[in-house]
């Protein structure tokens, strides 16, 4: 019986083990996790998000996680009867959508989130863009062949305000940040996109790593002829790709960019259809996804 324990103990350890240089170069560090896309709507990957947060946490990182909620609110704008539109790849939000907005991500996915992590112990906190100014927001209008449109209330960030954050972070809690915020300028409050809201967020707090949850594995080399996918590129490499990529993938890897061009060490885009992808991707030696890093470290050993 003894013997039987150990053999199957054995690659427990091993694991463990493997683990062990990332958990000591992560220990303190700030993790920016943005949520979305499958991980937010399947029940098993939810929880499983929740427990790999949890881990981070008590492995000695400090994760932050950022969230959006677009199914949701589509579907709980179809329940009010408004219809979804969307231009240049956002959500024209009116006054009307933006009060359904700014209830489902406050009101359900935050809660949602919340309930998650604090089923592990009384971790996680919820917050808005709103909560102690921690983003602030200025009316965004995409420009369409060569036209500025105007979409409603979708903000651009203007400012933000670590504090609130810190002090949740240096309690030892969970921040869970809705990306709503409001205006300097109007006093309106506007929804802002949760991938541009991640990124914001991880270089104004120095994060070391922020990850970017998707439905795909990563950037493709060559989509749609190929399905390689590019596991790691500097910033000047992501940015001559950024005209070809698709709609979906802009502010995601805008967002990296953003990131690792404001001191954050990598910003790594991972596939959140996969089980435990953040684990997978901070703590072994193959890691998922693509992971874009400051062109300072080009030269590095690859």
């Amino acid at each position: 019986m003894s013997t039987t324990r150990k053999h199957t103990a054995l690659p427990k350890a091993r694991i463990l083990v493997e683990a062990l240089p990332w958990l000591t170069r992560h220990h303190g560090r700030t993790v920016v996790i943005k949520f979305g896309g499958n991980a937010m709507v399947d029940e098993e990957l939810k929880a499983a998000f929740a427990q790999d947060v949890v881990f981070l946490r008590h492995a000695g990182l400090k994760p932050v996680v950022v969230h959006g909620g677009g199914p949701q609110i589509s579907a709980a704008l179809d329940r009010h009867g408004i219809v979804s539109e969307f231009k240049a790849g956002l959500r024209v939000t009116t006054e009307d959508a933006m009060d359904v907005v700014r209830m489902v991500l406050a009101g359900q996915v935050q809660r949602e989130l919340v309930g998650l992590l604090n089923q592990h112990g009384p971790l996680a906190v919820g917050l808005t863009g709103e909560d102690a100014r921690t983003m602030t927001a200025t009316k965004h209008q995409p420009r369409i062949d060569g036209e500025l449109v105007d979409i409603g209330r979708v903000g651009e960030i203007t400012g933000i305000d670590t504090g609130a954050i810190e002090a949740l972070l240096a309690d030892g809690r969970i921040p869970v940040v809705s990306s709503i915020a409001r205006s300097a300028d109007d006093g309106h409050v506007y929804n802002v996109n949760a991938d541009t809201a991640a990124a914001a967020l991880a270089a104004a707090l120095g994060a070391e790593t922020l990850m970017v949850l998707t439905d795909v594995e990563g950037l493709y080399e060559d989509w749609p002829n190929s399905d390689e996918v590019i596991s790691r590129l500097t910033a000047s490499q992501l940015e001559k790709l950024l005209p070809e990529l698709s709609s979906g993938m802009v502010p995601k890897m805008e967002g990296c960019l953003h990131a690792v061009r404001n001191g954050v060490r990598t910003a790594r885009v991972i596939d959140g259809r996969v089980q435990h992808s953040i684990l997978l991707e901070i703590f072994t030696d193959e890691g998922i996804g693509t992971m874009v890093v400051p062109d300072a470290q080009e030269g590095d050993a690859e």
